[in-house]
């Protein structure tokens, strides 16, 4: 685990159209229907102006901790001045320090190990904004790399 500060961040993408919730398992199903549709209906591509080709997926708007409800975002990395396209929206991930997990194996697994390991661990979490980065490495589900970002106090 590394501690960073990284500088503001804008994304193009796509949000949950309401929040959800860990419980009883309901984010899986509402970050996976999100996911499902940014895939299908091919968002990557149709994001223009993408400084990286990560996908960045946002938990953020934390109503407390990770027991309560959140909001959910997938979207790419763009230019601060980048203009959202209809249909689309944007995210900012303000300024702030982070500290970085790297999930690693098979997926969705490693990363569902992950998550339950900074829960029940003592990070001085501020709960404010988490993301997790999907780049080359997380291509091969069966032995994944996912870098988790975890806003700190």
């Amino acid at each position: 685990m590394s501690k960073l500060h990284l500088d503001e961040i804008k994304l193009i993408g796509l949000a949950l159209s309401k929040k959800t919730t860990n419980a009883n398992g309901q984010s899986s199903i509402d970050c996976g229907s999100l996911w499902h549709k940014f895939e299908k209906e091919n968002y990557f591509d149709k994001i223009q102006n993408k400084l990286t080709d990560e996908i960045i997926a946002v938990y953020h708007d934390y109503e407390g901790d990770h027991a309560q409800p959140f909001s959910y975002f997938i979207g790419c990395k763009a230019p601060l001045d980048t203009k959202t396209p209809i249909g689309m929206e944007s995210l900012i991930i303000p300024n702030q320090t982070f500290r970085k997990i790297i999930a690693k194996g098979e997926m969705p697994y490693c990363l569902i190990k992950a998550w339950k390991e900074i829960w029940d661990s003592n990070i001085p979490r501020s709960y404010k904004t988490d993301f997790e980065v999907y780049d080359k490495r997380s291509k091969d589900w069966s032995n994944a790399e996912v870098d988790i970002y975890i806003s700190i106090q």
